[in-house]
């Protein structure tokens, strides 16, 4: 295809010609933006919910809609756009982000907000399944592995900035100001796509095919299977932690902020050491991020009266939380290691349904009991996923041989 370029390979001629580091963080700000869009419901819930007078668990549909339409959205939009230049389906999918958030900010009645989170929903099965497996197009090969880091940091960076400074403007300013933000720094990663990232034509275009081959591979349905419990364990609980906060915790909005930045922060460092651990060790990662929420919410309901045993809890839950994303993602790629494109599409799908299901199931438990009772069920269902790994274990479950 490259005619005139000598017998290098085709990878460097689709790079930009000064340091290529800056696409590298225009698609992981991209990321941040629609991790932070997705989960920004989550510190606004009961703002929100006053706005419209309805309840905790109505509210969380604003989780379960983008979740839904995400998983639907990852395998049609990168199989039906597969021939598309990848540069130009990013800028055309966070375009998308900018007018649901400023959408969502004009919103007159709940239904026009949880139309808002259907183009969320699109754009984060998109632009995921196609930026997650970019890295090694942008950078040199000995620079993937830490361009991949980068580019996932910003699934806990969500946590660390977005969620409590959504929370801290909410409190100041509204909930609607949140997210006119969010559209503005939507619009503002569509201009550094434009500037940063080099066209990017299809390599190798994914098949609905090939994703049901990947789907028979064993180690593929045990990536499925841990990624489904532990999300739903997460997501089910945390999507309303500031309910259980406000509730059992009894702490004022100031404090709920804080709490959050906390478990953020937490969330950072727990993306960076499971992603050194993972790549050599991860049934073991894997299982330690499990046990670690599923003992963190167990207790919450318990020691998570007093905000000393909150914010330790939290802590610890972050911790395990930020190393969620990379160790399904390394899991299904270790799975199918010869379609990298292929496996970024089904962590994206599985993961975003999850979070829908998740979101949805607790908040079914919250309006019937409680947010203790949503924190317990979220452990138990996260005890699981450790036995899942540990079931790979045991198994000894072969790792695909990634050349051929």
């Amino acid at each position: 295809m490259h005619t005139t370029a000598p017998p290098r390979t085709t990878a460097p001629a689709q790079r930009p010609t000064l340091t290529p580091w800056p696409a590298v963080v225009s698609v992981m700000t991209g990321i941040f933006a629609i991790v932070t869009t997705e989960i920004l419901p989550i510190g606004l819930l009961t703002s929100i919910g006053a706005s419209f007078d309805i309840s905790d668990g109505m509210a969380g549909l604003m989780m379960t809609m983008p979740g839904l339409l995400a998983a639907i959205a990852a395998p049609l939009v990168t199989v039906t756009t597969a021939r598309f230049d990848r540069r130009a389906m990013l800028c055309a999918l966070i375009l998308l982000l900018a007018a649901a958030n400023f959408l969502a900010a004009a919103a007159t009645d709940y239904w026009l907000l949880l139309a808002s989170r259907v183009l969320v929903g699109v754009t984060i099965g998109g632009f995921w399944s196609i930026g997650a497996g970019l890295a090694g197009r942008l950078v040199p090969p000995a620079s993937v592995g830490r361009a991949t880091a980068v580019i996932f940091s910003s699934v806990p960076l969500g946590s660390v900035l977005g969620v409590p400074a959504g929370t801290f403007i909410g409190e100041v300013a509204g909930w609607r100001t949140a997210f006119v933000v969010m559209g503005v720094l939507s619009t503002a990663v569509l201009a550094a796509l434009v500037l940063t990232v080099p066209k990017l034509p299809p390599e190798r275009p994914t098949r609905l095919s090939e994703l049901g081959t990947m789907l028979r591979g064993t180690g593929t349905r045990f990536a499925l299977a841990m990624t489904f419990l532990i999300v739903a364990a997460h997501f089910g609980a945390y999507t309303y932690v500031t309910p259980f906060l406000e509730d059992v915790t009894v702490a004022d909005p100031t404090t709920v902020t804080v709490v959050l930045l906390v478990y953020g922060a937490a969330g950072m460092l727990g993306n960076f050491l499971c992603g050194a651990a993972v790549s050599r060790y991860p049934r073991a990662t894997f299982a330690l991020v499990a046990t670690a929420i599923a003992a963190s919410t167990l207790l919450l309901p318990v020691l998570g009266r007093g905000l000393l045993g909150a914010i330790v809890l939290l802590t610890l839950w972050g911790i395990a939380y930020g190393g969620v994303p990379v160790c399904s993602q390394t899991w299904f790629a270790k799975s199918a290691p010869q379609s990298i494109e292929g496996s970024s599409v089904l962590f994206t799908a599985s993961f975003q349904a999850t979070i829908a299901m998740g979101a949805l199931a607790g908040g079914l438990v919250v309006d019937r009991s409680s947010p203790a009772a949503v924190m317990t069920l979220g452990g138990l269902v996260a005890a699981a996923a450790a036995l899942v790994a540990y079931a790979h274990y045991a198994k000894r479950v072969p790792w695909p041989d990634p050349k051929g």
